[in-house]
């Protein structure tokens, strides 16, 4: 019996809960070097069916960003902020405020 490629296994839990955001996240991630495509694809899903999915943003906004989505990765980021700060999660706000502060002057962004 062959063993389920961790990304078959992953799809499988997907399918079987496809209301836990976790799973999502995990093909997200998983597809993020072999189909960049369809890792934004899960990025997207995740952000507009479990917008309080935290952990979406940090690495969403880094995708969206490397993919040269600027005004996306931007706006990512600063819905990842304001949802850190609603959370109270002080570790995840420190991250996405540090990513974002280089995100800005790598790409030369124009503050709101």
């Amino acid at each position: 019996m062959s063993k389920m490629s961790r990304l078959e296994m992953i799809k499988s839990f997907a399918e079987q809960e496809p209301n836990n955001p976790f799973n999502w996240y995990a093909l997200a991630l998983e597809y993020k070097e072999l189909e960049p495509q369809k890792a934004g694809e899960y990025f997207i899903k995740l952000l507009q069916e479990f917008p309080e999915y935290l952990p979406t943003y940090f690495q969403a906004a880094n995708f969206f960003a490397e993919s040269e989505q600027l005004q996306t990765a931007k706006e990512t980021f600063l819905k990842g902020i304001s949802l850190a700060k609603q959370q109270n999660d002080s570790n995840t706000l420190r991250e996405l405020k540090n990513s974002y502060s280089n995100f800005v002057f790598e790409y030369d962004i124009e503050e709101d």
